[in-house]
Protein backbone atom coordinates (compact mmCIF):
# COMPACT_ATOMS: atom_id res chain seq x y z
CA UNK A 1 0.00 0.00 0.00
CA UNK A 2 1.18 3.45 -0.89
CA UNK A 3 2.74 5.74 2.01
CA UNK A 4 0.28 8.90 1.23
CA UNK A 5 -1.16 11.16 4.37
CA UNK A 6 -3.23 12.76 1.72
CA UNK A 7 -4.19 12.90 -2.09
CA UNK A 8 -6.68 14.69 -3.65
CA UNK A 9 -7.43 16.23 -7.07
CA UNK A 10 -7.20 19.94 -7.31
CA UNK A 11 -9.11 23.05 -9.50
CA UNK A 12 -6.23 25.44 -9.80
CA UNK A 13 -8.44 28.33 -9.57
CA UNK A 14 -5.43 31.31 -9.81
CA UNK A 15 -2.16 31.76 -10.82
CA UNK A 16 -0.28 34.32 -8.44
CA UNK A 17 -3.13 35.25 -6.78
CA UNK A 18 -0.97 38.46 -4.43
CA UNK A 19 1.05 39.39 -7.73
CA UNK A 20 3.95 37.56 -9.46
CA UNK A 21 7.25 37.28 -7.08
CA UNK A 22 10.16 35.14 -9.18
CA UNK A 23 10.77 34.74 -12.54
CA UNK A 24 10.36 30.87 -12.06
CA UNK A 25 7.89 30.11 -9.39
CA UNK A 26 4.35 30.47 -9.40
CA UNK A 27 2.35 30.54 -6.41
CA UNK A 28 -0.95 28.48 -7.36
CA UNK A 29 -4.21 28.55 -5.53
CA UNK A 30 -6.53 25.22 -5.89
CA UNK A 31 -9.64 23.86 -4.24
CA UNK A 32 -9.98 19.83 -3.92
CA UNK A 33 -12.65 17.63 -5.00
CA UNK A 34 -12.75 14.79 -2.38
CA UNK A 35 -11.79 16.43 0.91
CA UNK A 36 -13.01 20.39 0.32
CA UNK A 37 -9.54 20.90 0.55
CA UNK A 38 -8.01 24.31 -0.32
CA UNK A 39 -4.09 24.56 -1.41
CA UNK A 40 -1.62 27.77 -1.98
CA UNK A 41 1.48 26.53 -3.40
CA UNK A 42 4.69 27.47 -4.97
CA UNK A 43 5.92 25.55 -7.81
CA UNK A 44 9.04 25.91 -10.21
CA UNK A 45 7.19 26.41 -13.64
CA UNK A 46 10.31 26.85 -15.22
CA UNK A 47 10.87 23.03 -14.35
CA UNK A 48 6.85 21.81 -14.44
CA UNK A 49 4.56 24.57 -15.82
CA UNK A 50 1.08 25.14 -14.01
CA UNK A 51 -1.82 25.65 -15.92
CA UNK A 52 -4.83 27.12 -14.77
CA UNK A 53 -8.57 25.82 -15.21
CA UNK A 54 -6.73 22.52 -15.16
CA UNK A 55 -6.71 19.75 -12.49
CA UNK A 56 -3.75 18.63 -10.93
CA UNK A 57 -3.71 15.32 -8.48
CA UNK A 58 -1.61 16.42 -5.38
CA UNK A 59 -0.66 14.11 -2.35
CA UNK A 60 1.73 14.33 0.75
CA UNK A 61 3.84 10.89 2.18
CA UNK A 62 6.20 10.60 4.83
CA UNK A 63 8.51 8.04 2.12
CA UNK A 64 8.77 7.19 -1.19
CA UNK A 65 9.31 3.69 -0.59
CA UNK A 66 5.47 1.58 -1.99
CA UNK A 67 6.11 -0.37 1.15
CA UNK A 68 5.68 2.20 3.80
CA UNK A 69 9.28 1.87 4.60
CA UNK A 70 10.64 5.36 6.62
CA UNK A 71 12.59 7.45 4.56
CA UNK A 72 16.43 7.44 5.25
CA UNK A 73 17.20 10.40 4.16
CA UNK A 74 19.82 9.28 1.48
CA UNK A 75 18.35 8.46 -2.24
CA UNK A 76 19.29 5.15 -3.58
CA UNK A 77 19.80 4.57 -6.89
CA UNK A 78 18.84 0.87 -7.14
CA UNK A 79 16.16 1.09 -9.76
CA UNK A 80 13.05 -0.32 -8.39
CA UNK A 81 9.77 1.44 -8.38
CA UNK A 82 8.56 4.33 -6.25
CA UNK A 83 5.99 6.64 -5.44
CA UNK A 84 7.73 9.25 -7.27
CA UNK A 85 7.61 7.49 -10.37
CA UNK A 86 3.61 7.37 -10.38
CA UNK A 87 3.53 11.33 -10.43
CA UNK A 88 5.71 14.37 -12.37
CA UNK A 89 6.35 16.87 -10.15
CA UNK A 90 8.09 15.88 -6.49
CA UNK A 91 9.57 17.92 -4.26
CA UNK A 92 10.72 17.14 -0.44
CA UNK A 93 10.12 19.37 2.68
CA UNK A 94 9.48 20.23 6.48
CA UNK A 95 6.11 20.77 7.94
CA UNK A 96 7.00 23.62 10.13
CA UNK A 97 3.50 24.64 11.50
CA UNK A 98 0.19 23.64 12.15
CA UNK A 99 -2.60 25.54 13.37
CA UNK A 100 -6.86 25.89 12.91
CA UNK A 101 -8.81 28.29 10.63
CA UNK A 102 -12.24 29.40 11.15
CA UNK A 103 -14.41 28.57 14.16
CA UNK A 104 -16.91 26.53 14.88
CA UNK A 105 -18.67 23.93 12.26
CA UNK A 106 -16.59 25.99 9.88
CA UNK A 107 -13.25 25.21 11.63
CA UNK A 108 -10.07 23.21 9.59
CA UNK A 109 -6.68 22.38 10.12
CA UNK A 110 -3.86 24.03 8.77
CA UNK A 111 -0.55 22.45 7.47
CA UNK A 112 2.72 24.59 6.34
CA UNK A 113 5.62 23.28 4.77
CA UNK A 114 8.61 24.65 2.96
CA UNK A 115 10.18 22.80 0.15
CA UNK A 116 13.68 24.60 0.14
CA UNK A 117 11.76 28.28 0.14
CA UNK A 118 8.96 26.99 -1.80
CA UNK A 119 5.94 26.94 0.11
CA UNK A 120 2.66 25.11 0.98
CA UNK A 121 -0.37 25.85 2.57
CA UNK A 122 -2.77 23.33 2.87
CA UNK A 123 -6.36 23.66 4.27
CA UNK A 124 -7.99 20.70 5.09
CA UNK A 125 -10.55 18.97 7.37
CA UNK A 126 -9.83 18.68 11.36
CA UNK A 127 -9.00 15.05 11.23
CA UNK A 128 -7.10 15.07 7.92
CA UNK A 129 -4.52 17.53 9.78
CA UNK A 130 -4.21 15.16 12.60
CA UNK A 131 -2.53 12.80 10.49
CA UNK A 132 0.48 15.20 10.08
CA UNK A 133 3.16 16.17 12.98
CA UNK A 134 5.18 19.19 13.40
CA UNK A 135 8.78 19.41 11.86
CA UNK A 136 8.08 16.24 10.05
CA UNK A 137 9.53 15.29 6.87
CA UNK A 138 6.94 15.36 3.74
CA UNK A 139 7.07 14.54 0.06
CA UNK A 140 4.74 16.67 -2.26
CA UNK A 141 3.82 15.03 -5.33
CA UNK A 142 2.01 16.26 -8.06
CA UNK A 143 0.84 15.32 -11.64
CA UNK A 144 -2.03 16.71 -14.02
CA UNK A 145 -5.34 14.67 -14.21
CA UNK A 146 -7.01 14.07 -17.16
Amino acid sequence: MAPLLFEDTFDILRLDPDGKKFDKVTRIEGQSDKFDAYMLLDVNTDIYPIHKDKRYTFGLATTLDLDGTPDTGFYNQGGRETLADRYEYVMHGRLYRISEYGSGDQVKGEIYVSCGGLLMLLRVDPNTAAKFDLDQRLFLLMKKTE
